[in-house]
């Protein structure tokens, strides 16, 4: 059988269809009539079957949204009209993948800096963290690690810009939204100028995807510890504005440089325009690669071997970045083809063009992190700061 569910969970319904009608859903793209498909998939399969199975199965397809048409895009909107009628966007994986009680928050996030010893770490103050953003039962430390190093800067910053992985987002996207984040110490307030300077610049593109962010993951999950360390400061935390990054990877598939893009680099240049004289700090919220049969590569057992390629590979994209180089690390994954699943390959991009000359970083800490019962495959993530 095949699952078929719907990501944005427009409906409660999810389907299983059967191995040998498959095929049928190579026909739904918009190119046919249902009786034009009922003939092209008889003919596939060599036999006459009967209509009703494809039109039951459009109706099933109808009624899970999982159609693009007049039921989804409704559907859509009145899900994206619920959203924004929030007064934040909540921290929805509070109480599952951490503490909703904020004293047990703190006292949970804590516990990842035991043994870390910061009595010679100087105070930094520079201009850029790559966090990541798998769970804290896995990265804790990481996480750790790199917030605790860059507490003066966070205290210090006038402005957050928080650049996620969007993890269901299209071709190059860049998706803002104007509610602000909430997590378990309160909500972190947003800059509306900044977000109307980027709708005046390149539209309501930036909105196109808005309902991604509320579910999504990558910006939560290091937002809580930015929230942190405001939190064990005793100051109210300064605005962020979240930005969820789509996929490059049309950019690889048509050998094209993400530069080349109007509407990305417009929206660079709008941020970097409109943040002019504040005191930022950019946050790239990202993972590294995903690799093993978890993520569909049986044939890459993560043995001894293979961790050791991974890590070499990592150091390389981390060279590229410690040096500011955007350029060096999209060429670096792209000449793979991205084959190792960089989970922060857009975010991290975009925030080396934001950053522009003289970014000088340094690796705080780096880690492979399990992704399946097994140890047969692995997420690898790091942290670093750069000035």
């Amino acid at each position: 059988m095949y699952y078929l569910r719907d990501p944005l969970r427009l409906t409660d319904r999810q389907l299983f269809l059967p191995l040998p009608l498959a095929p049928i859903l190579n026909f739904f793209n918009g190119r046919y009539t249902i009786p034009a498909i009922h003939t092209l998939f008889c003919q596939m399969v060599g036999a006459t079957v009967e209509i009703d199975i494809i039109t039951d199965l459009v109706d099933a397809l109808d009624e899970a949204c999982l159609l693009e048409n007049g039921r989804f895009h409704q559907a859509y909107q009145a899900k994206t009209d619920a959203y924004r009628a929030q007064p934040h966007r909540p921290p929805v994986h509070a109480g599952v993948s951490y503490p909703a009680d904020p004293d047990e928050l703190a006292e949970f996030l804590n516990a990842y800096g035991d043994g870390d010893d910061l009595s010679d770490w100087p105070e930094w103050n520079g201009r850029a963290i790559v966090s990541p953003h798998i769970d804290y039962q896995r990265g804790g430390e990481v996480y750790s690690k790199v917030w605790r190093r860059a507490k003066t800067a966070v205290l210090e910053a006038d402005l957050i810009i928080m650049l996620g992985t969007d993890h269901k987002g299209g071709a190059g996207t860049f998706t803002c939204t104007r509610l602000p984040y909430a997590t378990p110490y309160g909500v972190i307030p947003t800059d509306l100028a900044v977000i109307d300077a980027l709708e005046t610049a390149v539209g309501t593109d930036i909105y196109t995807e808005e309902l991604h962010h509320s579910d999504e993951h990558s910006i939560e999950l290091t937002a809580v510890w930015l929230h942190h360390i405001y939190k064990e400061a005793g100051i109210e935390p300064k605005p962020m504005i979240p930005i969820l990054c789509g996929s490059f990877h049309g950019f690889i598939a048509d050998d094209e440089m993400p530069d080349q893009d109007e509407f990305l680099m417009t929206a660079v240049d709008a941020l970097q325009q409109s943040t002019a004289g504040k005191k930022v700090l950019v946050v790239a919220s990202v993972d590294f690669a995903h690799v093993g049969p978890a993520f569909d590569q049986p044939e890459r057992i993560m043995d001894e071997t293979n961790r050791a390629a991974i890590t070499a590979f990592d150091e390389r994209l981390i060279t590229a970045i410690n040096k500011g180089d955007d350029a060096d690390f999209f060429h670096s994954n792209a000449a793979v083809r991205d084959e190792n699943n960089i989970c922060g390959y857009s975010s991290i991009y975009l925030m080396l063009r934001y950053l522009g000359e003289g970014v000088s970083g340094q690796q705080i800490a780096y880690q492979h992190c399990p992704a399946d019962a097994k140890n047969h495959s692995l997420v690898s993530i790091a942290g670093l700061l750069l000035d």
